[in-house]
């Protein structure tokens, strides 16, 4: 800090406060100086009439008309000498806080102008992301097309064409489904992402996204869906898309063996969705992170499943869009090789009931109170 920077100017006020002090200061001494010396001389002189030396009233006149008014002079000029002090103290507080204000304004558009790039930067690599993911949907719909149409005279084929075109379908199918969910991580990000909520019957959701995700598997399935579930306030399509890949995780994750619970809870005016494995959990300080982009755990049962990382956070990502809640409980079971994990989606209630229509898509199911398969 330089010479002028550490100098700071007194205020016109702090300054004629000052001059009052230095003022008394030496106006004070002097009246008491008078007073106290015209008493003594009148007490010891001027009343009895005498003009001998007395000691006793020299020495009354100097401690009262000397050194009295000396020790107030110097208690004065010490309060004026703490007020000149305190002065320059608040002006160099004021100095710190108007150098403080500017650094801080400084950084703060410093870190507005860091912030708008980043904003850009991200603006840019979603707008990118959408691009791709857009440009590909395109030819990957043509491509299936194709291999549909070619597997449509597939007994003509040679087993092994089959099996070729067949692992083409699988992997095409696959790749059309991540470039799908790229697609929707990043409309969802910029808020692009069209949402229709509305009454959705719990019932043929779950029931549909069963049927896609382990329709040709053998998995056992235990069902814990009362009849008279209400229906949720929520985009059908994606709710039944989070409620796959739950158990797409689930399926992946758990031995072929063990079952997958499906249960719906009601809480108020809530609903809960709980898909609940068998697998070997997911410990309590890495559950926060599995709902993060791009983050996968640590696999130790054998080869690790296929994926990206972005399934679980697409999945808490659109059930809060829609007013919703994702929450992980793990460990479930007892049994310390597979304590498993239970995803609960939560979501409001309709207020309005489900559809006649879907209620006789429910009764043409066949769908009992509660099923165990």
């Amino acid at each position: 800090m330089t010479l002028a920077q550490w100098y700071v100017p007194i205020s016109a006020n702090q300054e004629t406060n000052l001059r009052h002090t230095r003022l008394l200061r030496f106006a004070l001494p002097i009246v008491l100086f008078v007073l106290a010396s015209g008493f003594e001389i009148w007490e010891h002189w001027v009343k009895h009439g005498s003009v001998a030396m007395d000691p006793t009233g020299l020495l009354e006149v100097f401690i009262f008309g000397v050194v009295g008014p000396l020790a107030v002079f110097g208690a004065l000029s010490y309060v004026e000498f703490l007020m000149r002090t305190l002065h320059r103290a608040h002006a160099d507080i004021a100095l710190l806080n108007h150098d403080l204000e500017r650094k801080i304004a400084d950084r703060t558009a410093e870190l507005q102008q860091a912030n708008q790039r980043l904003r850009e930067s991200d603006q840019m690599k979603s707008d990118f992301v959408s691009l791709v993911s857009h440009e590909l949907r395109a030819p990957l719909a043509t491509l299936n097309g194709g291999l549909e149409l070619a597997l449509q005279n597939e007994s003509q084929l040679p087993p092994k064409a089959q099996r070729i075109l067949h692992l083409l379908l699988d992997e095409t199918a696959r790749l059309t489904g991540f470039v799908k969910m790229i697609l929707d991580v990043s409309q969802l990000e910029t808020g692009r992402l069209q949402l229709n909520c509305g009454p959705v019957a719990v019932w043929p959701l779950l029931q549909h996204a069963v049927a896609v995700v382990l329709g040709n598997n053998d998995r056992h399935i235990v069902w814990k869906v009362p009849s008279d579930t209400p229906p949720i306030l929520a985009d059908e399509i994606y709710v039944e898309q989070a409620v796959r890949n739950l158990l797409r995780n689930a399926h992946k994750y758990s031995p072929p063996s063990s079952p997958i619970e499906l249960e719906v809870q009601t809480n108020n005016n809530t609903l809960c969705i709980c898909v609940t494995d068998h697998g070997p959990g997911i410990p309590p300080e890495q559950q926060e992170a599995v709902f993060q982009r791009f983050v996968r755990l640590p696999y130790d049962h054998g080869d690790r499943p296929s994926g990206y990382g972005l399934g679980l956070y697409f999945v808490r990502s659109l059930i809060v869009a829609q007013g919703g809640a994702v929450t992980l409980i793990s460990p479930v079971h007892d049994d310390p090789a597979a304590p498993g994990c239970r995803f609960v989606i939560t979501l409001p209630i309709a207020e309005e009931p489900a559809s006649e229509a879907d209620e006789m898509a429910i009764t043409e199911m066949g769908m009992p109170v509660q099923m165990f398969v």
